[in-house]
């Protein structure tokens, strides 16, 4: 079983570079990181800067640790005390600063394509208020004329799993009668053309951001090596 990494792996890093001697690789092996990331943080070519955290005053490593990883380069260090993770049990979802723009567009994706979905559904799929969900059903919301509607899933503002699992359990209190009254006159093909259309253009753009970030993430390491390259 893989040890854990260090609660903070890239500021642990930068203190183990400018305070040991250990080589990058034992410290891209304790920290869970890419050898290159390391040497990037001696070199001062990362692209972010970390404050360094002294793993010795959070008691994942010991001085005897770190002197026995100086003296063989060979060792893999250990970790001594196992951070904690910290979970979430109450309170609205969390949603990173840099996606909390997008919200009201999610919301208002969801109104339109999904009106069976209560407005407590909604606050608790996306992470916001009742009075921001009934400001832009109403459009007396203060940035109304900016809000274009767009799937909450591309956004990145909840997952495919849960989008379908919320708009299942309202359909499904919103109770059978309709569901009978439309299987009787047989008047599914336009609901099911409209399903399957949205679907497939949530499931292309959900594909497209994939590829893009894949692309991202080899060109940084491509970007990477060569600085690594350039300083041997």
């Amino acid at each position: 079983m893989a040890q854990p990494t260090p609660l903070m792996p890239h500021a642990t890093a930068t203190w183990l570079v400018d305070n040991t001697a250990l080589s990058f690789e034992q410290i891209a092996d304790f920290c869970g990181l890419h050898i290159l990331e390391v040497q990037a943080m001696a070199d001062d070519l990362a692209g972010s800067k970390y404050t360094g955290r002294d793993p010795l005053h959070s008691g994942e490593l010991t001085l005897a640790e770190i002197e026995r990883g100086q003296e063989d380069p060979a060792y893999r260090l250990k970790m001594q005390k196992a951070p904690v993770e910290t979970t979430r049990t109450k309170g609205p979802r969390y949603t990173p600063v840099s996606k909390r723009q997008d919200k009201p567009d999610g919301i208002a994706w969801i109104l339109r394509n999904h009106p069976e979905i209560t407005d407590a559904q909604i606050g608790k799929l996306i992470g916001t208020t009742r009075n921001t969900i009934a400001a832009i059903r109403d459009r007396s919301h203060w940035n109304i004329a900016n809000i274009q509607p767009k799937d909450p899933v591309t956004l990145g503002l909840c997952s495919q799993r849960e989008l379908d699992a919320m708009v299942a359990k309202a359909a499904k209190k919103a109770g059978t009668v309709e569901g009978a009254e439309v299987e009787a006159t047989g008047d599914t093909s336009d609901r099911d053309k409209l399903i399957a259309e949205l679907r497939a253009e949530r499931d292309s753009a959900e594909k497209a951001a994939a590829e893009a970030a894949q692309e991202a993430e080899a060109a940084a390491w491509l970007e990477a090596k060569r600085a690594g390259e350039a300083g041997e």
